[in-house]
């Protein structure tokens, strides 16, 4: 019998379906001690397909439980991307007054007798903490005729108001309604006329309030919206974000209106949204991604199974050079499948001077703080052999940081995928922290505590597991360097 998590290029500490097809994530709610998953599933295939919500529960967020599909295509379509919230006050009347869960999504089909997309908006609940859903008899909730792309509800409780608030992608903007009972939806407002980027359609959003670290009692809003995949733009699909205020009707953006902030700067993060009631106690806002690209989604190297999920993040705000910035890092659950430790403090290398030539690995975790000094280019390499390498590394005279994939493996499968993804950083004390996890075909990497991201998907060969350490025009310090091994967690 084929074990399965063995397979070649199988994430070990990320999550992915048993098999077929996965995307966006959606629904992400925390109750009674589990942190829930559903997400974009086509269960008879591995290419997108008549859409499902999957659904798996965790405890720690690190290892996942998988469920049976929670929706399935009804007589209003298939079931395409949404979010769930704990309903506390049985405001909705499903619960006896008690407390449950409520699923809002989008039905997609066609207006009758035509070829038009239709995409409205549905709910659905659950009594027995997700296990199994019932859909609401008077489905759907919301509609407009006149939008066609209309979709992914991002639904939350905004205390001031007394009102669940919905943000939802409607073309080239998002619009947010109100509600008292999750049935009956009002118009609010719009946002995005002309607002950031509009390379693609406006998908996926959230909209969340963040404090901002360092700071006496101020507080921001903070608007996700993904952008889809444009043919002419070579990035494929992103993420960018907006700060800003809203007053449980309006969001109002801080900056002006051709400013673009991108939540990462790989290649392969898209879709995500945040979970919905984690414990006040915890007080993370905790977010996840689509570790992919629409640009090359359906094609990547993989037989049965096909997209895996980013590292859960928590994200947070602080003030920048520039202003105030979202930062993320990995949850701190992480750590507990930490395994072979092996540390150094304060050693200089030369260049060439192989000074990993112990290391190796393909699902790991590297914690460095190095000192620029005079060089021309530091970092580290990869899942390396003879001939395939990844390149991590900090270019000292464009100011950036960059992952170069153009030879990290096969990526015959589409001409965009081969490349190198930069974002410009400045040395903190003349020193850059990299924050590094690699798993089987992946590379998340947090640079000076999570002030830059870069997510990229890579398919190297299984013998490429060297790691090593470079720097060109001047000795490099490592200031501290931590390397650990990771564990599966499916095993």
């Amino acid at each position: 019998m084929k074990q399965i998590y063995k397979e070649r290029y199988r994430p070990q500490y990320h999550f992915s379906p048993q098999e077929n097809w996965m995307n966006d994530p959606n629904g992400m709610v925390y109750f009674e001690g589990e942190y829930h998953l559903f997400y974009q599933y086509y269960p008879d295939g591995t290419t997108w397909g008549p859409m499902h919500w999957g659904h798996a529960v965790s405890t720690d967020l690190v290892h996942w439980e998988h469920l049976p599909i929670a929706l399935a295509p009804d007589e209003n379509g298939m079931i395409f991307s949404g979010s769930a919230v704990v309903d506390w006050n049985d405001t909705s009347g499903f619960f006896n007054g008690e407390a449950g869960l409520v699923a809002i999504y989008t039905s997609a089909d066609t207006y009758p007798n035509s070829d038009r997309p239709r995409q409205r908006q549905s709910i659905a609940y659950s009594t027995d903490c997700g296990r199994t859903w019932t859909t609401y008899e008077e489905n759907p909730v919301l509609s407009d005729i006149n939008i066609t792309d209309f979709r992914d509800p991002k639904v939350f409780w905004h205390h001031e108001t007394g009102r669940w608030v919905m943000v939802l992608a409607a073309g080239q903007t998002v619009r947010l309604y109100t509600s008292r009972n999750l049935k009956d939806w009002e118009f609010a407002s719009e946002f995005g006329e002309n607002q950031g980027s509009h390379q693609g359609v406006w998908e996926c959003p959230d909209l969340f309030e963040l404090p901002v670290q360092g700071s006496e009692n101020l507080k921001k809003w903070v608007l996700f919206v993904s952008i889809g995949d444009d043919p002419e733009e070579k990035e494929g699909s992103r993420t960018q974000y907006f700060i800003g205020d809203f007053d449980g009707k309006t969001f109002k953006n801080d900056h002006s209106p051709e400013t673009i902030l991108w939540l990462d700067n790989g290649r392969d993060n898209y879709a995500g949204v945040s979970w919905s009631d984690v414990p006040q106690e915890d007080g993370r806002r905790i977010y996840i991604g689509w570790m992919s690209n629409w640009k090359y989604a359906i094609l990547t190297p993989t037989k049965e199974w096909r997209s895996a999920m980013t590292l859960p993040r928590v994200l947070s705000l602080k003030t920048c050079e520039n202003g105030i910035r979202l930062f993320q890092s990995p949850v701190k659950e992480l750590e507990n499948i930490r395994s072979n430790p092996m540390r150094i403090q304060g050693k200089t290398f030369e260049p060439g001077e192989h000074l990993l030539h112990e290391l190796n690995g393909n699902a790991f975790e590297i914690i460095a703080e190095c000192e620029v000094n005079d060089a021309e280019e530091l970092g580290f390499k990869i899942r390396n052999s003879a001939e395939e390498e990844t390149i991590i590394g900090y270019d000292a005279e464009k100011k950036e940081v960059f992952v170069d994939r153009t030879h990290s493996g096969d990526a015959s499968f589409h001409q965009d995928f081969a490349g190198k993804h930069g974002v410009t950083l400045h040395p903190k004390g003349n020193k850059i922290k990299f924050h590094i996890y690699v798993d089987w075909s992946s590379i998340e990497v947090f640079v000076n505590d999570g002030e830059k991201v870069i997510t990229d998907l890579i398919f190297p060969k299984e013998d490429g597991k060297e790691i090593v350490l470079f720097a060109s025009g001047s000795d490099v310090t490592l200031s501290s360097f931590e390397f650990f091994q990771l564990k599966s967690v499916w095993s």
